[in-house]
């Protein structure tokens, strides 16, 4: 086996058919195939390293021992195209399709609402499909679980979990006899008369509202949830007969740069090991697939190991259960539960640490294919089993390339330096035995990870402990990662404990060894040290109570009973299946007969995203001669480019040009307000990231492996990275403005009350699902037509006409839907969109550049950084008299939009209270980090950040209820806001009433107030917090929108319209107030793509107004044609709509084609010198939130949530309520979770969904309710209807302030100040050091005394 011949076919099926790939290339993925060679663009790319889950795939194999066959998830982008010989691979298109049937799984999730942009869509429905072929009627539990390894940064989740419900055991609602369902349909929901409200339960509506939740796209019906597992393909005949030949080959395949070997024994295993030593081990890719794909790190020779008895076999044996190193983290799992059912308690306590260590490590799709030596191996020093091993002693079996086999147990001498073992390197792991448990042996491991589910730890452990009968400790084993380059036991802390009673003083005592035992520089990776040493002593503390509970289950217990109030935090933070309800009503007014206005209608593009056929921009099928495009990134922050070398590059297979600023034929400079960017760095560059060239290549992996090639020298300099940096420095833009109201010197000086403080709310990814693409075709005419994921099609048509130096009318650029977008797709596309066309400019032929991932995150920039420092008076009965606040953005490189945010913050500074005297500052730091732009609601989610915080200090300072102090400064109906806006239609008041009494907000406080009076260790908080959003864009010109609208001669209507569609249901809306001004059906309406030469100098779809400006333009249009048919109508009062349009074309030579513009009145704003209206309107809502807070490790879990919100009369309520549920958890993203680390050098640390961790399945509340307002409305906005996209993100800050109220509760117990700021994200490491005690006190200050650089830091 170690000559170079390669072997048999590659021979595998996909969706029923038989594929023969002749000689395939080792380097090639399961998606890249997928993609390329079928063109099934139905699985996605998304991040490119297993982490979203988007390209999920379902794989099967027919085991010919046990003539079984079964079925897993994977995630095709790091699944080898090589592993699959034999296999047979289920797509999203194999298992419905609008052109034939839609598979029950599909249908479900379209038609309750859970696809908005669509994007991730597919890997749900595999998932869940997944789950239905191997459990046809799953638990609720399982249900809960199947979507770990997937994301969706759209819906908040619970409607994807709601539309699945009825699959399960319990096939319904979670809230069971309390389901609108059950109840008579004029019954109160929760206090609440429906009058003739359509309350939706769980994705679901009453029979009698049209039957709307089972139409779908263009009104096509759908209906029917069962699911019929007989119903399902049969695994291929083929493969089932000729299993036994093709899983008992032994192959080789070769290709340009790496060679693919599976042997079937273990001989031939060894064989290859010794003619190639330095061979990698692959099992489930999960490992090398990123090291290779993002680390750049070539392996010549790859080794798959899946095949070998000796490594696949699960074993039990006398001492335990003995696992080959290959088999999978699933199949543990199955064995470890199985053993787990069949053994006394005491004898698999160390099988149950694993089964639940395993419960959160990564998602399905990872834990199906990774394996257990691929673990061990890997040596990472935040494993989360190697502490386990460690702990419970296990033995590994290793032979040599010899045939020589010897044993070693793992303990503190096996993990010789990062990511070295003891293993020798002509070693392989055969395989590992985990041991059974003993009578008094007592085995827990712990994990904290930011982010619950599927995350990397920050600190885990393995405790084990053998007592005799009086309590005294035989034999300890404490295992840690996170704590080291290595995972590290605490051998001196096991040594001197060993003797001692289990009681409060080997307690103390193993505080004061773990301290000095597990040293942890203040500089060293990772960052967040004191809180990493403090978890090792609340990790011990949680063992040893759990131990002494233990105990005390004796018949004569040795030791003193556990305290009452300490018992729970030996309990975890149980969640159990998600419920909610969604309330809103249909509008008493007169609708058209066939009008869809206001109806939950299910998302005009919902099916064909379930099936896999909605057509992204990647998803475009490459053109004759097309061309792909690789990014030449800046690895440094700010450097002078000494020189740019890209003769290797050149030289590389299938590589046909290097671009850079030379290439350039218009201007290589672009921008927003400044034209301070370019296309190409000519001689510096100001970001990591910063695009210095491009390698123009035949294929994706050509062009992106020479851009890696191209030598780049560097004359660094020292760069401004973070607003702290900038201050010191005096960097900053030209643009620094004011606004006030009052005196606010002289209010703060009569004021009873002034506090000061400061809150930095740190960067957010926007993290949209779909990665940036643009693909350029050259026209006849010299010009340039575009395909691009943008947001602004206008803008991208400008920058592209300047760098090429065209006229605008000879540059086209269109979009049918955008994967999500958030504001993030606004101007950043333009830096790979101008590379693409001049690219395409130069070599006339179509170009395509799809960013990865980590490229995606490395160069667009996020949502601002802020340092909000404050001043707040107010007198002792609560009253805010005056807030002085500055801002300092940190912009970065360019200004961008940076001016804008910073104009949304000063204007909401005062949010939803009104003050008499404000003052609000913004300073614009210029940095060297990517030019920060625009996000969901611009400034506003940070000044609420920093204006609840302010709040929450002042109620702290008075011994004030929070919510009193909130209520008593809420603005009313007729208020003047601080910039002299009059507040009319106010229902500001009405949704903070509504949601304290649907959230039972008075009980909730005192059961809350009960629970922290009995628990020391676990505190819930519970806050009501409202938002003011306003509507509408400062700069006049802005507030425009247009729409073009053709009816064809059969009757149908093609709408085109200046928005483009990106999962806010936009289309969707403009199709329902279409049909209400037409009288016609969804069916006959359909909504074209978004194009620069139908409809010109088009607004960026953005600040939630899209729905108002072009809904209002489209009803302008249709209102045109409506007049120019109503003479027929009245003379043919019969004729049905199609006989109309006919005689209107055929007979009265009637014009079909109207065109509608829309612009709101009065909408403009001067920041400068405070004149003019800069909203038309305000979006009102408030929330209630319920949180739970592990104060040992600042986990936390959000109970509940309650929303009331304004958004006047819904045009669509269904879609309005999918935005409210994706709004707020992104916005809790924003506040609790999403942490952004750079590092002082400029460094980006957090490059993917592996480090950068957006709010998953298992974030969302476990009580999710929403409830749209009753009788609201606006006269100001078409049809009475709010823009809703942005407002929701504000209402997440009830989750950080109940979090405040929860530590509050905690520092009190300890006799502490009960305030202190929590910067956003509000980590579990930022909550656990807020929650100070005796085991924080070891090491609070560490970091700040050592004076050493953080691994990350605060932008």
């Amino acid at each position: 086996m170690g000559s170079s011949a390669a072997s048999a076919d590659l021979v595998f099926f996909v969706n029923g058919k038989k594929n023969v790939v002749q000689n395939p290339e080792p380097e090639l993925t399961l998606l890249q195939y997928l993609r390329s060679d079928l063109q099934l663009t139905g699985t996605k790319l998304g991040c490119g390293e297993g982490g979203c889950g988007a390209c999920t795939v379902m794989v099967s194999f027919h085991s010919p021992d046990s003539d079984t066959t079964q079925h897993y998830s994977a995630n095709a982008c790091l699944l080898p195209l090589c592993s699959l010989h034999g296999m047979a691979v289920t797509t999203v298109e194999g298992i419905g399709s609008l052109r034939t049937r839609v598979h029950p799984v599909q249908e479900r999730i379209a038609a309750a609402h859970g696809s908005q942009c669509g994007f991730c869509t597919p890997g749900f429905v595999m998932s869940m499909y997944t789950l239905l072929r191997n459990s046809p009627t799953p638990s609720d539990e399982q249900l809960d679980t199947v979507f770990e390894g997937n994301l969706c940064r759209c819906t908040g989740y619970r409607p994807i979990l709601d539309a699945y419900r009825p699959f399960t055991k319990g096939g319904g609602c979670p809230l069971g006899a309390e389901c609108c369902q059950n109840k008579n349909k004029t019954g109160v929901q929760n206090g609440h008369p429906p009058s003739n409200g359509v309350p939706v339960e769980n994705g679901a509506v009453p029979n009698d509202t049209d039957e709307l939740n089972g139409s779908s796209e263009n009104g096509t019906k759908h209906t029917g949830v069962s699911y019929d597992p007989s119903q399902e393909p049969i695994f291929p005949p083929y493969l089932k007969l000729e299993g036994p030949t093709l899983h008992t080959q032994s192959l080789v395949f070769v290709g340009q740069r790496v060679r693919w070997y599976r042997p079937v024994s273990l001989a031939e295993l060894l064989d290859i090991k010794k003619h190639n030593p330095d061979c990698k081990i692959v099992v489930g890719n999960t490992e090398i697939g990123v090291e290779v794909k993002f680390k750049k790190q070539q392996y010549p020779v790859l080794v798959t190991t899946t095949h070998i008895q000796e490594l696949t076999s699960v074993q039990r044996l006398q001492s335990g259960i003995q696992l080959g190193a290959s088999v999978t983290l699933a199949t543990m799992d199955a064995a470890l539960k199985d053993a787990i059912k069949e053994l006394p308690e005491d004898k698999f306590r160390v099988f149950a640490a694993f089964v639940e260590m395993l419960r959160w490590f990564a998602g399905h799709q990872v834990r199906n294919v990774a394996a257990v030596g691929g673990n061990i191996m890997t040596a990472s020093p935040i494993s989360d089993l190697n502490p386990l091993l460690l702990a419970c002693g296990a033995t590994l079996t290793l032979v040599s390339t010899e045939g020589k086999q010897r044993e070693v147990k793992m303990d503190h001498t096996f993990f010789k330096g990062y990511r070295q073992t003891a293993v020798l390197p002509n070693e392989i792991l055969l395989s590992v035995l985990i041991p059974f448990s003993q009578k008094n042996e007592y085995f827990l491991g712990y994990k904290q990870a930011n982010r619950k589910e599927d995350d990397i730890s920050v600190v885990n452990a393995g405790m084990r402990v053998v007592l005799d009968d009086t309590a005294k400790v035989l034999d300890l084993s404490l295992a840690f990662g996170g704590m080291g380059p290595t995972t590290v036991m605490a051998t001196t802390t096991m040594k001197q404990l060993q003797g001692l009673t289990w009681n409060e003083e080997l307690l103390n005592k193993a505080c004061e060894l773990l301290t000095s035992d597990l040293p942890l520089d203040p500089g060293s990776p990772g960052g967040t040290t004191e809180y990493r040493r403090s978890l090792t002593v609340s990790f011990f503390f949680k063992f040893y109570l759990t131990v002494k509970q233990k105990l005390q289950q004796q018949a004569k217990p040795p030791v003193a009973a556990v305290r009452s109030s300490d018992r729970v935090a030996t309990q975890p933070l149980e969640r159990g299946p998600v419920k909610g309800f969604q309330w809103f009503e249909v509008s008493p007014e007169s609708l058209s007969p066939n009008s869809a206005l206001r109806l939950p209608v299910v998302h005009e593009s919902a099916f064909k995203q379930a099936t896999g056929e909605a057509q992204y921009t990647n998803d475009i099928a490459p053109r004759q001669g097309e061309l792909y495009l690789g990014l030449v990134q800046s690895k440094k922050a700010r450097a002078k480019l000494v020189r740019v070398d890209p003769s290797a590059a050149l030289a590389m297979p299938g590589v046909v040009d290097y671009l850079s600023h030379t290439d350039v034929p218009g201007s290589n400079i672009w921008g927003l307000l400044e034209k301070d960017e370019e296309i190409f760095a000519s001689k510096e560059v100001v970001h990591q990231g910063q695009v210095i060239g491009a390698i123009l290549a035949d294929t994706l992996a050509n062009a992106q492996r020479a851009a890696q090639a191209v030598v780049v020298e560097y004359d660094v300099m020292e760069p401004i990275i973070t607003i702290a940096d900038a201050i010191q420095k005096k960097s900053f833009y030209p643009l620094n403005l004011l606004v006030s109201n009052g005196n606010v010197e002289e209010a703060l000086s009569r004021a009873e009350c002034v506090l000061e403080g400061e809150l930095h709310v740190e960067a957010q990814e926007h993290f949209y699902l779909e990665p940036m693409v643009t693909i350029g075709y050259p026209t006849e005419d010299g010009g340039m037509e575009l395909a691009c994921s943008t947001q602004s099609i206008a803008f991208i048509q400008s920058a592209v006409a300047g760098a090429l130096g065209l006229p605008f009318n000879k540059v086209k650029v269109r979009a049918r839907r955008l994967g999500g977008a958030f504001g993030g797709k606004e101007t950043r596309p333009a830096m790979h969109a101008l590379p693409v066309a001049v690219a395409a400019n130069k070599h006339n032929c179509p170009v395509r550049c799809t960013l990865e991932r980590d490229e995606d995150m490395l160069m667009t920039g996020t949502r601002h950084p802020y340092l909000g420092k404050y001043r707040i008076g107010f007198s002792s009965a609560g009253k805010i008299l005056a807030y002085d606040v500055k801002y300092y953005l940190n912009a970065g490189c360019a200004l961008d939009m940076s001016y804008q945010v910073s104009e949304k913050s000063l204007i909401d500074s005062d949010q939803s209270y009104n003050i008499p005297n404000v003052r609000a500052e913004a300073h614009l730091c210029k940095t060297n980090i990517p030019s920060n732009t625009a996000f969901r609601g611009f400034g506003a989610p940070q000044a609420n950040a920093i204006m609840e915080t302010a709040l929450t200090q002042v109620a702290c300072h008075l011994n004030m209820a929070p919510d009193k102090l909130r209520e008593m400064n809420l603005y009313k109906e007729g208020d003047v806001t601080f910039f002299k806006t009059v507040l009319t239609q106010c229902n500001l008041r009405r949704c903070w009433d509504d949601v304290k009494a649907q959230s039972k907000f008075e009980q909730r406080r005192k059961e809350v107030d009960l629970f922290n009076s009995e628990n020391r260790w676990r505190k819930r908080g519970i806050a009501v917090t409202p938002t003011k959003f306003g509507m509408g864009f400062f700069d006049k010109f802005l507030n425009q929108g247009a729409a073009l609208v053709n009816i064809y001669t059969d009757g149908t209507v093609l709408i085109s319209h200046g928005g483009i569609e990106m999962g806010q249901g936009l289309h969707t809306k403009i199709m329902q107030v279409a049909s209400q001004v037409l009288d016609v059906p969804l069916s006959k309406i359909q909504v074209d793509e978004t194009m620069t030469n139908v409809l010109p100098n088009t607004t960026a779809t953005a600040a939630s107004v899209s729905s108002d400006l072009h809904g209002a333009a489209a009803v302008d249009a249709c209102n045109t044609l409506k007049q120019r048919l109503k003479p027929i109508q009245a003379e043919h009062p019969d004729y049905t709509w199609e006989q109309t349009i006919a005689a209107a074309y055929f007979e009265k030579v009637v014009s079909l084609s109207a065109s509608g513009f829309y612009k709101p009145p009065g909408v403009g704003y001067n920041l400068k010198t405070g004149e003019g209206l800069p909203y038309l309107y305000f979006t009102f809502g408030s929330a209630c939130s319920v949180v739970e807070v592990d104060c040992l490790t600042g986990d936390h879990q959000v109970i509940s949530t309650d929303i009331v919100m304004d958004v006047g009369k819904s045009l669509s309520p269904a879609i309005d309520i999918g935005q409210i549920e994706g709004g707020f958890i992104q916005g809790y993203g924003l506040l609790m979770l999403e942490q952004y680390k750079v590092q002082g050098d400029g460094n980006l640390l957090t490059r993917g969904p592996g480090s950068y961790k957006i709010p998953a399945v298992g974030n969302i509340p476990q009580s999710f309710n929403v409830t749209l307002l009753r009788e609201s409305g606006t006269t100001k906005a078409v049809y009475s209807s709010k823009g809703i996209g942005e407002p929701p993100m504000l209402l997440a800050s009830s989750v950080l302030c109940a979090v405040y109220d929860a530590v509050r509760a905690a520092r009190i117990d300890e006799g502490l100040n009960p305030f202190v700021p929590l910067n956003t994200p509000a980590t579990p490491a930022r909550i656990r050091m807020a929650c100070s005690d005796r085991f924080t006190r070891l090491y609070e200050g560490a970091e700040k005394k050592s004076g050493k650089t953080h691994w990350f830091v605060d932008l």
